[in-house]
């Protein structure tokens, strides 16, 4: 259920606000890598998440690009 309020929430965002937040993911894993890389990371599973909200967030800004050329 958690994912599908996610989605409904990506695709009520405009397309600059999805390519920010998608910056922010992709910031926000590579500290986790950072982390990881030196053993101070707390919560694993966390870099998995971010991985699925990246793709995510490509996928509803694909369909939203995708609707504008059509």
């Amino acid at each position: 259920m958690k994912s599908k309020n996610l989605l409904t929430e990506l695709r009520s965002l405009g397309k600059q606000e999805l390519l920010v937040k998608e910056q922010e993911c992709r910031e926000e894993l590579f500290r986790l890598r950072m982390q990881k890389s030196t053993a101070q990371l707390e919560k694993p599973s966390r870099i998995k998440e971010l991985k699925k909200m990246i793709a995510r967030i490509k996928t509803v800004s694909k369909q939203k690009f995708a609707e504008e050329g059509k």
